[in-house]
């Protein structure tokens, strides 16, 4: 694989092959993978890379494979405000629980301990199968590529305590 196309920027019908992955399985620095039709391919990147249900592996010859996120058995969390949506959002963040953010519904894992939590706090818990795409939780220091997750002013600083030994 010599680079990922996102998903949405690409022409998805005129991929070659396509591997399914569950929320695991895509997030990796080297794996060898095998598509439907047979392409095997191998990911190999300096750090791990989160790929996302729709994106595209750009071969070395240009060809693409599809990335399809497996069907997976979810929870979807809707609030009945937005001020409630927040408060929801900090408890499973303060428990640091993987979440997909889907316009105003937040997508977990299936927990039935967090389910009863989130029900309790007046959160409308409604099981779903759906690929899992989670949020890239924790911004790695010297990640110089722009994806679209980061619109903050401050995560290009040097936190010196998440270095990882890039030689510049």
């Amino acid at each position: 694989v010599s680079s990922i196309s996102a998903a949405g920027t690409w022409n998805a019908a005129a991929a070659i092959d396509r591997v399914t992955l569950d929320a695991c399985d895509r997030t990796r620095r080297r794996i060898v993978l095998t598509g439907e039709k047979g392409t095997r391919v191998l990911i190999d990147f300096d750090r791990p890379m989160t790929l996302r249900d729709g994106d595209g592996l750009v071969l070395e010859d240009g060809s693409i494979v599809l990335v399809s996120g497996m069907t997976e058995p979810l929870a979807e969390i809707e609030a009945s405000s937005p001020r409630e949506f927040v408060r929801l959002a900090w408890h499973l963040g303060n428990r640091h629980t993987d979440v997909q953010i889907e316009g105003f519904r937040i997508r977990i894992r299936r927990d039935h301990v967090l389910e009863e939590m989130l029900r309790g706090l007046g959160g409308k818990v409604t099981a779903i199968e759906a690929p899992f795409d989670p949020q890239v939780t924790v911004p790695h220091s010297h990640d110089h590529s722009h994806d679209h997750s980061h619109g903050h002013g401050h995560e290009h600083g040097h936190e010196h305590g998440h270095e990882h030994g890039h030689g510049h």
